[in-house]
């Protein structure tokens, strides 16, 4: 009972852990009442249990586990952390409560599986439970099986997931255990019961008699569907609604929401791997000539393609094999076989056999022409199970294209497969653009003279008709008589789409495309814009709410005195008032009956209106006088002309009012037709346009025109319409006022008209869009196809900026009333037209019955339903916002376990958007926000309808509704993938376009940083490309501040990201003023409209700025990512989409939006466009375009892939242009950009096509000039490796002219090698490949005569003799080239391996004039092809011409004798000041020589680079150059190790020499501290490693001056680490632990180096980056635990570690704590734990210690207590006892003596042994000597010796030496073992590591002997540390043989 009081008084949680099991089950049963006791899921208690859940259910005692069940079962019922413990809890259920014999543990384990599956965990649970079915207890397996099953029955197949489960089902049926193959059964039939037929297919290969048992149990089951009874936590809206339906239906319901989806079988089937068990031979025999070989290698293949699921592979040389069969083999049974094999391959890889459609198509198509039925038929096989895997409009060019053959059978079959094909379309799948051209084609089957054609074509149109709907495919019927109309009904009649749908030929249907005619052109307008001008034109909205707006602005206006309006005026007040301004003489004889008078009159009216002022100018009384007899009826055209032009000055120069121009308007409309005076009258009405606006205007003259039956005036008013419309713009046209005219005008028999009012029509259509349309639905099909195709032209142009406007808005342009002016006239036109639609009110209709049939459970039901509500909003075209109960009908159908229901809601709410319109805004929360829901099915045509529908509903309501409110931030909680990843994409689509935002934005962020952690990678990236969208709106310092509730982990990733997404966040888009420039009004207007046209031209207005976007540093951070492998290397056959994704994302930073979607099209067209348009920008955005470089390249080598000519020739134009410009800049290539561009550029030297040819010839000759021929020269050499035999004899022939051009320095590697290789194709089968080696060959002979012959190598006697001709023949031509080296010097760089930075402008003196020369010249005509017009002008004015004098030579020194000079050669020498302008070009190509494989080049190389460095005045010239001449010393050391020594023909002379010189000069280098830190930490590990292998290389030693050498190396070694940055040295010694050595020598002198770094730490502390060194020992802590480090052959990377750490921690203090930031996860590694405890050791002894300077100061006045002193040495003797820490104790030990020498050791060691005494004296008196430097780490050997570094020197070890390391040595092998002596190297450890050694041996010793010393010194104290006494005496003999023994083995 004591020791129950004991726990008792224990916390539950101890309770649960405690070792007495009654303890733990009281902890259980209390845990259990608290449990269900705490009613706060989110409370912290629950914490305090997650790591004890586990144990609950793994509890030894079966009394306790059953206790322990029950109270982890409320722990994960209620406790909001329970999923964090799923996978261990699931997995201890698993092994220990399954296997339990009471069924009651049992029932418990299952009931928690299925708790976490309820709590969201199911995918966790059920891969445990699978993996307990590999568990050898059969109970267990049984368990598991019988849990999936109630998972499956009561969670239902979403939820759970079958593919897994289904296969590994047929492995329990082969169980040996009876109740796992009755379990495994039961499962299957549960599987059943949910996915029906899919099951057979993976079950085929079970027993036969248990696949008949389970045949008959399937039997068995009920046809009704299973539907779900458990749910989880997401889901209880769902259970309320089985509940209720429960309670409604009771027994008879069927599930509704609940039901299951169908599950394709193809899916549950494991993939089968095809292409390696294809017979070695295939590909020969497919060749063979028999026929029998072929068809046993077409057998085979299709043996393997009867796989119902294959695994995806390159299949591309199968697939060409089977087409070539297909296309060419005369054996019509072998076809047949190659079809049925490409329609197995096409099924068992469905989409994924989609890249190869688009060839075989073309092959099968051509190959129908076959008449055996055999054959047909098989090939019909093959090409539908093509087109399942593509898409119609991909194979739409090639189907077109044969619809036109001349066979009969071709066109057929064509036909008959368009007709199969439409049958899978679906509405949306088969739009009007895809549809148009096949209707088009078959239409002219239809008249075909084959009758087999004919009805093929129309069975096509009806099945066409049946899909789309008749009204969708009439337009395209409009030329059919009624016969054949009538024959392709009944076709469609005929048609059965598959499942049996009839939809879309019976009415309701018919009307739905109709309906959603603008859906489809809907989404690509620009929402947020289109919400501010339907703002901004409420006022306009129409006539009725003009009313009060106009009348107060007219009183302003005429307070103003700007009046709008007036009274009208009688005849005599107006005489009067014209009188006041007009001659008399013009009043007498206006109306004369003399017409010359009336003329005079005019022209004096005339010039009297053009001088009179605008105030004083009565404008009514004017045009009174002008209407006066004869008025507008005037016969003389002469003066009507100048009347109309009056009445225009009138209008244009005084305040001409409304009531002025009701004067004159019928006049003018009258006179509009006339031939002589029309052009006068459109000018007047023009001007009373802009006096009075021209919605007011227009609809006058519109009234009039229509009001006359002239159909002239009418035409042409519409014409003045239309025109004035682009002048002036769209607002405030009243569409309305003018819809009935045009309609009159659209039915009159004049086609003048017609044409008129169609092409007004298609300008209105520019500002209006699709829903103009709307208004000629019910046009004849004639006529709509006239105004479809006048709409069709409209098409992607841009609406004009306005060039008039009202001039009263003009003139008033600085007063405070401009707004208002504005709005009343604009913002009418897109957006109003929605408001001027007639609209029904169908509340009506949605009847009760409606609803209810929507909601029933049977799905046709439902589906009928659904079909009358699209035919009421069908029929009612456009609808109020008043749609009854509708909506919440539909809600419940977007969650509908049938998809074709739910995608049928989808496009009802798509009919709905269209018809409402902007009512739509009231119920974007009741259905709005459901359709987000669907973004996250499952399936991805469900997905794509449902944001499409979302598109269409944004266009109509705008984003501020969808944005406000939790509902968003809602949705995106739900840990659905597919739905996160679509949402987020639309928001980073359409928060770019808004201008604000609402504040509820906000409450998506939490939700967002979870998407960046999301363990799906698409997830993850949408999320990021979100990211800079919301900071936009949000501002970077709230999104930061967000970052505060994440966890620390978490919180550093998050906010690296948003520093990222900080750096490209997209400029808001600016609030556009109305006043601030008109024609922003219009762009916003257009926008405003949902319309196609008006988006694209907002688009088009964006193309304005420039197209390429310099970004700094970009371009070195992309080859830095693609040199750390963060991204892909470009290096390719055929580019993949991964690639081609990869450069579109890199590319969004550098283009503008709309040129790199142009860039990414599927159209080749756009691509043209594109170029062009950088082609003229290439020359303005040089800079940016070279910043991007590497990007425009790489998209070039796309296209370079493409098969469409035209592209290719538009890129190969832009490309030259290109490199002109890259050479005009001085820009070279950098080897990133090369490596991407050049070897696909090559590929198309070989195409087929002279043009192409000529071009890329053009090309390399100019890529020549910025980039150096020596290094383009191997990637021709590469390509004369190719196949194609055009590709090898044009590289060969650039092979020859880069040898002409530059000399055989060009040739790389060597000249030897690159001629051998060149000679090969002298033998090559293709005549054109021969010469053009051959070509080559003499140019090499050419430049360097007869030592050709011994650079190619032995030839055949065949070609050598082809050879020897062809030098002979030209021969003759050879004395003419003796000037080439000449030319060549001149015109090329004299290196051909420099490369070159862009240099600066200010470098050239003539950099600026030679730019301002080129500037006016075009930029395709380079500089050296221009004329200079200079010299010439210079030439022309010359006035007289001078013979050149001639010289006067002396004959004499003709009979001279001739004296022959001695020929002087002369060594290269590139001195710095000659070699270029750019001193930075010549180190480049000084240190490239430094690498060179000639020993003679090399040295002068590093002679002058020495010598620069032995100058201090201009060794600075070096920086940044350091790290390219230690790569180049490194090749050079590699070159030397692996040919030079290895060659005898090499005078090692030269060798030493050569190594002189390097070590020279990097004793040079180094001696620099400045130039020495510029090394990186990689390029130092490869110089220290090149430098110790160099030590050990024994062939060095055997030259003669070798040693020497070695003693330099010893040298440099030390001036390297003394000298480089210490941070790269302490990281790359980390770094080289790494990776094991071939010999333990460098794995040894490797931490040796460390060592002495380690010295030099005092001094360097501060210049030495503490958290990249903390980082790497991370990594490498993380990579070798110290378990594993003490596993090692050698202790001394784990004591130098150690050492390295102490030393830092000591130097540092805790700080060094603060140096971690750089660790992302700290628990990875022991890292921080090792910090912590030496900081804390550290920490107690800085009580005792003082500063350096004050020791002897602090040693006088800090008096401790004695007590206070014991505590401290008792510590430190702990240490000393303790095996890890015995070093670190005597350390402190010494350290203590020295700063109180007074100090008392005495009582601490007096009650030890001898042996522990004389180990500590030992001990110190080492570590004495370590710090004195009389025992020194040997890394390197000191400068003077003679040694090797191998060399030992044990004579001068003292003879203790020897007796301890025998010691470490018995203790490592056991006392016993005699007769094993280990081989050890003294020199391989040195004094310190063998001191260490021999500590821990001793340490060891004493430990394993501390239980016996107790037993013989029990009286000494416990906490000090004891050891067994030995007598190091005992043995002598024995020890001195086995001593001599093993210095034998070393020596």
């Amino acid at each position: 009972m004591a020791d129950d009081s004991e726990w008792m008084k224990l916390p539950i949680d101890q309770k649960c852990e405690h070792k007495v099991w009654k303890a733990r089950l009281n902890g259980y049963e209390e845990a259990l009442k608290l449990f269900q006791r705490i009613e706060d899921t989110k409370s912290p208690e629950w914490g305090k249990y997650l790591g004890l859940i586990k144990k609950f259910v793994t509890d030894s005692n079966a009394v306790a586990q059953l206790k322990g069940l029950e109270a982890a079962l409320a722990f994960v019922e209620n406790a909001h952390v329970a999923s964090r413990t799923t996978g261990e809890v699931v997995s201890g259920v698993v092994t220990k409560v399954f296997n339990q014999p009471k069924a009651r543990a049992k029932e418990l384990g299952m009931d928690i599986c299925l708790m976490y599956i309820e709590i969201e965990k199911a995918e966790v649970v059920q891969d445990e439970l699978i993996k307990g079915l590999d568990n050898k207890n059969p109970k267990i397996v049984v368990a598991c099986l019988e849990t999936l099953r109630k998972a499956l029955s009561e969670f239902g197949s979403k939820i759970v997931t079958l593919k897994p489960v289904v296969k590994i089902l047929p492995k329990q049926f082969e169980s040996r255990e009876k109740a796992v193959r009755d379990e495994a059964k039961l499962l299957a039939v549960e599987i059943y019961r949910w996915i029906r037929d899919a099951l057979r297919p993976p079950l085929q290969n079970i027993n036969s008699v248990q696949l008949k048992e389970l045949e008959e149990e399937w039997v068995k089951l009920p046809s009704a569907p299973p539907k779900q009874s458990r749910f989880l936590r997401s889901q209880q809206d769902l259970k309320a609604k089985f509940e209720q339906q429960q309670v409604q239906g009771g027994e008879h319901s069927d599930g509704g929401s609940l039901g299951v989806s169908a599950v394709d079988p193809y899916e549950l089937l494991e993939p089968v791997e095809i292409l390696s068990k294809l017979p070695k031979d295939f590909y020969e025999k497919i060749e063979a000539k028999k026929w029998q070989e072929r068809k046993e290698a077409l057998e085979a293949v299709e043996t393997l393609t009867k796989n119902p699921k294959l695994e995806n592979g390159d299949y591309g040389d199968l697939v060409r094999a089977l087409k070539k069969v297909v296309g060419k083999d005369a054996n019509v049974m072998l076809v047949s076989l190659a079809a049925k094999c490409l329609a197995g391959l096409a099924s068992g890889l469905r989409k994924k056999f989609g890249t190869y459609a688009g060839q075989v198509v073309p092959t099968i198509l051509e190959k129908f022409k076959e008449k055996k039925l055999q054959v047909v038929q098989a090939l019909q096989e093959a090409i539908d199970a093509v087109f399942l895997t593509t898409t119609l409009q991909n194979l739409s060019e090639d189907i077109l294209a044969v619809m036109d053959n001349k066979n009969p059978s071709i066109k057929q079959q064509a036909s008959l497969f368009l007709a199969r094909s439409f049958r899978h379309c679906t509405q949306a799948t088969l739009p009007k653009s895809v549809l148009k051209p096949f209707c088009a084609a078959l239409i002219k089957q239809v008249n075909d003279s084959a009758p087999e054609v004919r009805d093929a074509a129309f069975e096509a149109l009806g099945t066409a008709m049946k899909v789309v709907g008749e009204k969708a495919v009439n337009p395209f019927l409009a030329d059919l008589d009624k016969l054949k109309l009538d024959k392709i009904k009944e076709s469609a009649d005929k048609v059965e789409l598959p499942g049996g749908k009839k939809s879309a030929g019976g009415a309701p249907a018919e009307k739905k495309p109709a309906a959603k005619a603008a859906p489809p052109e809907a989404p690509k307008a620009s929402a947020p814009p289109k919400k501010s001008a339907a703002a901004a034109s409420k006022p306009s909205s129409g006539a009725p709410k003009k009313g009060k707006p106009a009348s107060g602005g007219k009183a302003k206006k005429t307070s103003d005195g700007k009046e709008v309006a007036e009274p009208e005026l009688t005849m005599e007040v107006c005489e009067e008032l014209a009188a006041g301004v007009l001659p008399q003489y013009c009043l007498q004889v206006l109306d004369s009956a003399n017409w010359k008078e009336r003329l005079a009159s005019m022209e004096e009216f005339q010039k009297a209106v053009e001088t009179m002022d605008k105030v004083a100018m009565p404008c009514q009384a004017l045009v009174r006088m002008l209407a006066k007899k004869p008025g507008w009826k005037e016969t003389n055209f002469q003066v009507m002309q100048m009347k109309l032009h009056i009445v225009a000055l009138v209008a244009q120069r005084g305040q001409f009012s409304k009531t002025s121009a009701s004067v004159v308007l019928e006049g003018l409309v009258d006179k509009v037709g006339d031939v002589k005076c029309g052009g006068n009258a459109k000018e007047g009405l023009t001007a009373i346009g802009e006096a009075c606006s021209l919605p007011w205007t227009a609809e006058q003259v519109v009234s009039l025109a229509f009001a006359q039956k002239n159909p002239k005036n009418q035409a042409e008013a519409l014409n003045w319409l239309a025109n004035a419309m682009k002048e002036f713009g769209f607002a405030g046209i009243n569409v309305k006022a003018f819809i009935n005219n045009v309609k009159t005008a659209l039915g009159a028999t004049n086609p003048g008209v017609r044409t008129a009012a169609i092409a007004l029509l298609g300008v209105m259509h520019l500002y209006m869009g699709a829903p103009l349309r709307m208004f000629f639905e019910d046009e004849k099909p004639a006529l709509l196809s006239q105004i479809d195709a006048e709409f069709e032209k409209m098409q992607g142009q841009t609406p004009p900026a306005p060039t008039r406007f009202t001039r009263k808005s003009a003139s008033a342009e600085d007063e405070g009333d401009e707004g208002e002016e504005h709005e009343e006239d604009g913002g009418g036109g897109g957006q109003d037209v929605m408001d001027l639609l007639p609209r029904s009110d169908i509340g009506d209709k949605i009847s009760s019955d409606l609803v209810s049939k929507i909601g029933d459970k049977n799905w046709k039901i439902r589906k009928e339903g659904l079909d009358e509500a699209a035919a009421i909003i069908s029929e009612a075209k456009f609808i109020k916002a008043n749609i009854g109960e509708l909506p919440l009908a539909l809600k419940g159908r977007l969650t509908d376990s049938n998809k074709i229901l739910v995608q049928q809601t989808l496009s009802i709410l798509q009919q709905l958007a269209a018809a409402m319109g902007p009512g739509l805004k009231q119920h974007v929360k009741s259905l709005g926000i459901p359709i987000i829901t669907v973004l996250g099915d499952s399936k991805a045509n469900v997905r794509a309808a449902a944001l499409t529908t979302l598109q269409a509903w944004v266009d109509q309501t705008g984003m501020k509704d969808w944005l406000e409110g939790e509902d968003l931030s809602e949705e995106l909680k739900r840990e659905n993938p597919f739905l996160r990843q679509e949402v987020l994409g639309w928001l980073a689509e359409k928060l770019p376009t808004m201008r604000t935002v609402p504040g509820d934005l906000m409450l998506c962020i939490p939700q967002l940083y979870a998407c960046l952690e999301d363990r799906n990678g698409d997830v993850r990236k949408k999320a990021q490309d979100a990211l800079p969208t919301f900071m936009m709106h949000l501002g970077y310092e709230k999104m930061n501040k967000a970052t505060g509730k994440l966890k620390p982990a978490s919180k550093d990733q998050v906010v690296a990201m948003l520093e990222k997404a900080r750096a490209v966040m997209p400029a808001k888009p600016a609030a556009l003023l109305w006043f601030t420039y008109a024609a922003f009004f219009w762009n916003l207007l257009q926008a405003a409209s949902t319309k196609k046209p008006a988006a694209k031209g907002q688009k088009e207005d964006d193309r304005s700025g420039p197209i390429f976007i310099f970004v700094p540093n970009a371009k070195e951070q992309r080859i830095k990512e693609e040199k750390q492998l963060k991204i892909l290397k470009w290096n390719f056959i055929t580019p993949r989409d991964e690639y081609v994704e990869q450069l579109k994302t890199q590319m969004s930073t550098c283009l503008a939006k709309w040129l790199q979607e142009e860039l990414f099209h599927l159209d080749f067209q756009r691509h043209v466009k594109a170029i062009g348009v950088m082609i003229e920008r290439l020359e303005s955005e040089s800079e940016a375009v070279i910043g991007c470089l590497d990007l425009i390249l790489k998209w070039f080598t796309l296209r370079f892939f493409d098969t469409n000519t035209t592209v290719l020739m538009k890129a190969l134009e832009f490309l030259k242009l290109l490199f002109i410009m890259l050479n005009n800049e001085n820009y070279h290539l950098t080897e990133y950009e090369a490596n991407s561009f050049i070897p696909y550029l090559i590929l198309k030297v070989g195409e087929s096509k002279d043009g192409v040819r000529k071009d890329v010839r053009a090309i390399l000759t100019m890529l020549c000039k910025v980039y150096p021929a020596s290094k383009v020269f191997p990637f021709l050499m590469e390509g004369t490796k190719s196949k194609n035999s055009k590709q090898r004899s044009e590289c060969l022939e650039e092979l020859g002219c880069l040898i002409e051009g530059y000399g055989m320095n060009v040739c790389q590697p060597t000249p030897a090698k690159s001629l051998k290789e060149i000679a090969v194709h002298i033998g090559d089968r293709d005549t054109s490949v021969r010469n053009a080696a051959l070509n080559t060959v003499v140019a090499v002979y050419n430049v360097c005569g007869d030592q050709v012959y011994k650079l190619i190598g032995n030839l055949s006697e065949k070609d050598m003799s082809m050879l020897e001709e062809r030098i002979k023949r030209s021969a003759k031509k050879a004395p003419a080239k003796q000037s080439a080296p000449e030319k060549t010097q001149r015109d090329h760089p004299a290196n051909p391996n420099a490369t070159f930075s862009r240099k600066p402008a200010q470098e050239d003196p003539n950099n600026q004039s030679r730019q301002q020369h080129n500037e006016p010249s075009h930029p395709s005509i380079p500089k050296e092809f221009q004329l200079d017009l200079d010299m010439i002008e210079e030439d022309m004015i010359r006035e007289e011409y001078k013979l050149p004098d001639l010289i006067q030579h002396n004959l004499d020194e003709l009979l001279e004798p001739i004296i022959i000079p001695k020929l002087m050669t002369r060594n290269i020498s590139l001195h710095f000041d000659d070699l270029h302008n750019s001193t930075a070009s010549t180190i480049n190509y000084v240190i490239s020589q430094v690498a060179s494989g000639d020993i003679n080049t090399s040295i002068q190389a590093l002679a002058q680079i020495d010598e620069v460095l032995r100058q201090e005045d201009k060794a600075d010239a070096m920086s940044g150059h350091i790290d390219q001449l230690l790569i180049a010393t490194i090749m050079q050391l590699r070159l030397i190790n692996s040919t030079h020594l290895a060659d005898d023909r090499v005078d090692k002379k030269d060798v030493i020499k050569l190594y002189s010189c390097i070590m020279g000069s990097l004793l040079s280098l180094f001696s620099m501290e400045s130039l020495a830190r510029e090394a990186s930490m990689g390029i130092l590990k490869d110089l220290m490693h090149g430098l110790i292998m160099l030590m050990l290389d024994s062939r060095v030693e055997d030259i003669e001056e070798g040693t020497q050498v070695i003693r330099s190396v010893n040298l440099l070694v030390i001036r390297v680490l003394e000298k480089s940055d210490p941070t790269n040295l302490i990281s790359l010694r980390r770094v080289g632990w790494w990776r094991p050595a071939r010999s333990p020598m460098p794995l040894l002198l490797s931490p040796q180096c460390l060592w002495r770094v380690i010295r030099f730490l005092p001094e360097t502390i501060h210049n030495i980056n503490l958290d990249r060194i903390l980082l790497d020992v991370h990594n490498f802590m993380k990579v070798f635990p110290k378990e594993k480090l003490k596993q090692h052959k050698s202790d001394l990377p784990h004591r130098t570690l150690k050492t390295l750490l102490h030393s830092l921690c000591k130097l540092t203090g805790a700080k060094i704590l603060d140096h971690l930031s750089m660790i992302e996860n700290r628990n990875e590694s022991e890292l921080e734990a090792h910090l912590r405890r030496v900081v804390k050791h550290t920490g107690n002894l800085s009580g005792v210690k003082s500063d350096r300077g004050n020791e002897k100061s602090g040693l006088r006045t800090d008096r401790m207590s004695k007590a206070k002193v014991s505590d401290i040495l008792t510590e430190i003797f702990k240490k000393i006892g303790s095996k890890e820490n015995t070093k670190e104790g005597l350390t402190e030990l010494y350290e203590y003596k020295l700063k109180y020498s007074d100090a008392d050791l005495e009582p601490f060691l007096k009650n030890t042994t001898q042996v522990f005494q004389s180990y500590v004296e030992r001990g110190l008196r080492m570590i004495e000597s370590e710090r004195e430097g009389k025992v020194r780490i040997q890394t390197v050997i000191p400068q003077n010796s003679c040694d090797s570094v191998l060399s030992s020197n044990e004579e001068l070890r003292p003879a203790a030496y020897y007796y301890e390391r025998l010691k470490i040595l018995k203790q490592r092998h056991g006392l016993e073992n005699t007769g094993r002596q280990p081989t050890i190297s003294l020199m391989s450890k040195p004094a310190v590591v063998s001191s260490t050694d021999m500590l821990h041996s001793k340490l060891s010793q004493l430990k394993e002997s501390r239980e016996q010393y107790q037993q013989e010194r029990s009286a000494l104290s416990p906490t000090r540390a004891h050891t067994r006494s030995a007598s190091p005496a005992g043995n002598l003999d024995d020890l001195k043989k086995r001593l001599e023994r093993i210095k034998s083995k070393l020596q």
